[in-house]
């Protein structure tokens, strides 16, 4: 039996649903809790991060998402979407708020935490100029996300970097996913476009084309 469980008390299915979970965790079970959070944390804090780009900011704001579900769980409807998607809705909310309040704030990144995991890692046999020349490509994308308007922005982080379907992009944001599309074409094409000025930059400055 684990320790600290009551007799008859029954053991949490890892695959149990999240709103079962949720109901669990309303009602004081601890365990259920912590599944949901290790469920959802770390989409949670990518994004957070990729739209702040502040580990800071990232981490309060994981923060303030999961005290919501704990203090007011009845907020999640499982009629109207799935739980991460609500997640994804107060974490867009918390990050506007987080905007206006610092829209000055100059970007925090850890380089060995950035958000940007899924892009290319060196691998053991790399020499320290391939090393380089993956962590100017990582901070390059980094910038050029950190660029875009809030909207595209939302949209790359979820569809590109998270790997989110339209439809599911769509239910996180709470729009068409005529606007998730369109949002994603556009914000695609200004990565693309400051990706490539970023890379010519250090050609200008040393007087090359």
């Amino acid at each position: 039996m684990k320790a600290g469980r009551q007799p008859g008390e029954m053991q949490i299915d890892s695959s149990e649903r999240d709103d079962v979970l949720l109901r669990r965790s309303a009602n004081g079970d601890e365990e259920a809790f912590t599944l949901l959070y290790r469920r959802h944390q770390a989409p949670i804090y990518r994004f957070a991060l990729r739209m702040t780009g502040n580990t800071w900011a990232a981490e309060e704001i994981v923060q303030d998402v999961f005290m919501t579900l704990v203090r007011e769980p009845k907020k999640y409807d499982a009629e109207r979407g799935a739980l991460g998607a609500f997640l994804y809705g107060v974490a867009r909310n918390r990050i506007m708020k987080h905007q206006e309040r610092l829209p000055r704030e100059v970007p925090l990144l850890n380089p060995e935490d950035d958000g940007f995991a899924g892009y290319p890692q060196a691998v053991d046999s790399a020499t320290p100029a391939h090393w380089a020349e993956l962590r100017e490509r990582r901070d390059h994308v980094r910038a050029a996300v950190l660029e875009l308007p809030a909207d595209f922005r939302e949209a790359v982080a979820l569809c590109l970097l998270e790997e989110m379907s339209y439809e599911e992009a769509a239910e996180s944001l709470q729009c068409p996913v005529g606007t998730i599309r369109s949002r994603l074409h556009r914000g695609r094409a200004l990565l693309l476009a400051k990706l490539e000025m970023l890379r010519d930059t250090p050609k200008r400055a040393n007087g090359t084309r």
